[in-house]
């Protein structure tokens, strides 16, 4: 089974949260985790808005060892088709979400994973691909 990490999810590895790396240590060796570009790219957006500084050398590095570990998955394009769904339904009843999570939603359902956040927007939009490791 493939898990696919949100930002709160890798935002969590970061900061060395006990839950997420004992479940990530845990997986067994026919499932694995991954990310995918645009939460890469969240990652990265949030590194550097901060100021030269320690805080952000020590940010950039830990991203970088992360980044090594846990594999980047490029978005694929059926991606696009689940888009559509995952933005309509919450839309329909008068709830959205974030643009960055529906591509991240859309991701998982594409991959056939499961998307792993702390992010209870998923849960409340009815995005049926989330799991909280927490």
């Amino acid at each position: 089974m493939t898990f696919l990490l949100d930002s709160t999810a890798f935002s969590d590895l970061m900061r060395e949260h006990a839950k997420v790396d004992a479940r990530l240590a845990s997986l067994p060796p026919t499932d694995r985790a991954v990310i995918c570009s645009v939460v890469r790219g969240e990652i990265r957006y949030g590194i550097e808005r901060l100021a030269p500084g320690k805080r952000r050398e020590d940010l950039e590095a830990k991203a970088a060892r992360l980044f090594a570990i846990v594999p980047c998955e490029p978005v694929p394009q059926a991606a696009g088709d689940h888009y559509a769904k995952v933005k309509l339904a919450p839309q329909q009843r008068g709830l959205a979400l974030d643009e960055n999570d529906l591509r991240i939603a859309a991701t998982a359902l594409a991959f056939g994973s499961v998307l792993v956040s702390r992010d209870s927007d998923f849960r409340r939009r009815g995005v049926s691909t989330s799991l909280s490791w927490y």
